[in-house]
């Protein structure tokens, strides 16, 4: 059976998957195939790279019940339903109806016997009673939530004394080799609104030690974070913007460092000219900066934000753990979708006028 729920509170927030999020909760022919490329072309390179993180250690107790936040096409909540006994019980839950088809079929006959399946957003707040979770896992979902710090709260929450919470998210320095040229032709243009946009845009990535905050704010303990570092690569500018992994992806936050019409095009363009300047025939490899936090509810929970506390000490903290995987992925180019928003025309011939 499912846990009861207390009231939901459900919205929207960005992330993977928020451009495309409202229109997959719609069954549409379209909208499936958006589905499937996801699961097909995004998930084989992004998240499974952080799920696998994720499950490395992952500790399943006898008779448990396990919480998937933001599951989308069912990664990795099928792979944690093969470690569960027959007395333990999964829920998934992922705001896309859509993208929760996909995970059904897959689940098979399993789906609505121990793993049940739920379209529900988890801000601005979980619809669960507190203490009901034995596990709680989230690949990638903070990055959809406009309050990471306060979700982690919130799977806390829902997790009972003793349990785990377990999430993943990308970390500072995510992209960097982009943002660098991004930087770059903003600086060299005097476009001092956007690289400010610029600036606040990438001050919202955390690094480890601000994810070690969230959890000791949260109430846990016995925290660990683990950083891994992988690259991908795109053999041109070309495939770098129109690989499914960036158009359905942060696409839609750089277009909106950089505004709309004119400007924007203009803006892309340098970018693609410098992509292909600095890289020539040489594949253009980002990196990317993987995060999986892990801790354990402690009995006593701290004070609600926004009550007075005295300054708290970290809780059975560990140092982060770097892993250099030194792994590369060639990113092919499947993004031939008609966009919903505006277009980029950054591979056009005639070079935008100087302002």
């Amino acid at each position: 059976m499912i846990p009861a729920a207390g009231p939901s509170a459900r919205c929207e927030a960005g992330g993977l998957r928020r451009r495309r999020e409202h229109s997959l909760s719609k069954r549409t022919f379209r909208n499936e195939k958006l589905a499937r490329i996801y699961d097909q072309e995004i998930l084989p390179i992004w998240s499974h790279r952080f799920g696998r993180m994720m499950l490395r250690g992952l500790e399943i107790p006898p008779k448990a019940m396990v919480l998937d936040v933001a599951a989308g096409t069912g990664y990795p909540a099928l792979e944690v339903l093969r470690r569960l006994d027959e007395q333990s019980r999964l829920i998934a839950i992922d705001s896309s109806s859509v993208m929760l088809d996909v995970a059904r079929k897959k689940a098979g006959e399993l789906s609505g016997k121990r793993v049940f399946f739920r379209t529900e957003s988890a801000t601005p707040k979980l619809s669960f009673a507190n203490d009901v979770y034995d596990v709680v896992i989230c690949n990638l979902g903070l990055m959809e939530m406009a309050e990471p710090r306060r979700a982690v709260k919130d799977f806390t929450r829902v997790a009972k004394p003793g349990g785990q919470v377990v999430a993943t998210m990308a970390l500072a320095g995510t992209w960097g080799e982009f943002y660098d040229i991004y930087r770059e032709v903003l600086v060299k243009h005097d476009k001092h609104e956007m690289l400010e946009r610029l600036e606040k845009h990438l001050a919202a990535f955390p690094d480890a030690d601000a994810l070690e905050e969230w959890m000791v704010a949260a109430g846990l303990t016995q925290t660990r974070v683990d950083v891994e570092e992988f690259s991908l690569l795109f053999r041109s500018s070309r495939e770098f913007f129109f690989a499914p992994v960036i158009e359905y992806g942060p696409l839609w936050k750089w277009k909106d460092v950089a505004g709309k019409g004119q400007e924007l095009q203009d803006v892309f363009w340098y970018i693609k000219q410098a992509i292909d300047a600095y890289f020539g025939s040489r594949a253009f490899q980002i990196t990317i900066k993987a995060g999986c936090l892990r801790g354990v509810k402690s009995a006593e929970l701290p004070a609600e934000d926004g009550d007075v506390t005295g300054e708290l000490d970290r809780v059975d903290a560990e140092e982060p753990i770097e892993i250099d995987t030194n792994e590369v992925e060639m990113v092919e180019d499947m993004g031939d979708d008609e966009e919903e928003d505006e277009e980029l025309e950054a591979f056009r011939e005639d070079k935008p006028k100087e302002p």
